[in-house]
């Protein structure tokens, strides 16, 4: 039963509702979670504090997370409260060895990161050097960076992969919108300049995003252009919401072909594990290290295309880490060939053959025994064709999307 004072709008409600007061009220009960309280709407806040609390401090954003996006209370007068019951709990100092409670620490870590994220957004609005401005548009409250380039012709819309974003497709969002189309590359949750929450990462929750991006901003059906896990992304897109996708063009696609496939396993949510928490950090900092490295790796065919850019934005934001933990936890198990036969719209597949990720000439042999009717093209590349040879993806790109919306049209007609 709803309590009369309750600060949530139902009984099965997350979200801190009400003014500025009722919000300080919540926010005075969060911070106070370890103190215990006789209060029935301060237990109800903190029963809901651990029904959220789906890694070690998601639990703030999930409950102040609508107020702070609706401007019902400032980022800074929350990070203000914070730290003056901080002060009170250290007789008035701050330790240089972190906060005295998980909750404050939630709490100064979302702020901070919040705070971060918008600064960041405003300066790549005002300081973008590139030749496409940068637009923001918010998914879940989360900031989300994209480009928009072109004014006719078939939207498509470019997905990166892993670690990467929309810059990473530099050299064919012009190009491809030169060519008669229109084009937006999208930078998703998590990655380069866009908002990296603490929350749990998973494909779903990223095709789900995408989903939205083409309904709010798109505003209709798209040519889907995904880059390693991008590729497995649009693929869920597409095999779940065929109606949004015109058509699938993967590059070095992540996933895989499960001959036969009888059903589809239940992806469940996996929870963070210390381990993973571990590994996620180690990671981190072998990345910033070795960066250069890898990344050449991956372009055998003009090691060039590596420069300070790409390597540079390894990035050192707020929740970097957070986000690098999901690697460890994920599950790429619905089969490629179940999302193509979910979809039945037309496929390309561009493949680097020299990819030292992925062993393409097993993939491509897969490929054609068991998804009928997907165009292959094969490219001296490895693992990032479209920024290692972008001009000959470009073409590729721009007449498979020309051909394809002809065939469209006539099967419509």
């Amino acid at each position: 039963m709803k309590l009369v004072k309750s600060m949530f709008a139902s009984e099965n409600a997350c979200e801190v509702k009400g003014g500025t007061n009722v919000v300080l009220d919540a926010l005075a009960a969060y911070l106070r979670y370890l103190e215990g309280t006789a209060r029935d709407d301060w237990q109800e806040l903190h029963e809901k504090l651990r029904k959220t609390e789906s890694r070690k401090g998601a639990s703030f954003f999930a409950l102040f997370g609508p107020a702070l996006k609706l401007g019902v209370i400032s980022r800074r007068k929350v990070y203000y409260e914070t730290i003056k019951y901080e002060k009170e709990r250290n007789a008035g100092f701050l330790s240089p060895f972190g906060y005295s409670a998980p909750t404050v620490t939630a709490a100064v870590d979302a702020i901070c990161s919040m705070e971060w994220y918008w600064l960041l957004a405003l300066n790549s609005q005002i300081c973008n050097k590139g030749m496409y401005p940068i637009r923001i548009w918010r998914w879940k409250g989360y900031i989300i960076q994209y480009a928009a380039v072109g004014n006719e012709g078939p939207a498509i819309l470019f997905v990166h992969g892993f670690g990467a974003f929309l810059e990473h497709f530099r050299d064919n969002i012009a190009s491809v919108a030169e060519a008669g189309n229109r084009v937006w590359a999208i930078t998703l949750l998590g990655f380069g300049k866009s908002e990296k929450p603490n929350t749990i990462y998973s494909e779903l929750m990223w095709a789900e995003l995408l989903r939205d991006f083409i309904v709010d901003v798109v505003g209709e059906p798209a040519h889907l252009v995904g880059n390693s896990i991008g590729g497995y992304i649009v693929a869920i897109v597409a095999g779940l919401w065929p109606a949004l996708v015109k058509s699938l063009v993967l590059i070095n696609t992540a996933g895989s072909i499960v001959p036969s496939y009888s059903s589809v396993p239940l992806i469940e949510e996996e929870r963070p594990s210390g381990l993973a928490w571990l590994q996620a950090r180690l990671l981190l900092l072998y990345l910033r290290t070795r960066a250069g490295n890898i990344l050449k790796n991956c372009y055998p065919a003009k090691t060039e295309r590596v420069d300070k850019m790409l390597v540079n934005d390894i990035s050192y934001d707020p929740g970097s880490a957070t986000v690098l933990e999901s690697i460890f936890n994920f599950n790429l198990s619905i089969p490629l060939n179940f999302l193509f036969d979910s979809f039945g719209g037309k496929i390309l597949i561009i493949q680097g053959m020299r990819d030292p990720i992925t062993k393409s000439e097993l993939f491509l042999s897969m490929l054609r025994e068991h998804c009928s009717g997907v165009a292959i093209k094969e490219l001296d590349a490895g693992h990032c064709p479209h920024d290692e040879l972008p001009v000959e993806v470009n073409s590729t790109l721009s007449e498979w999307v020309k051909a394809t919306d002809v065939k469209l049209t006539v099967e419509k007609a």
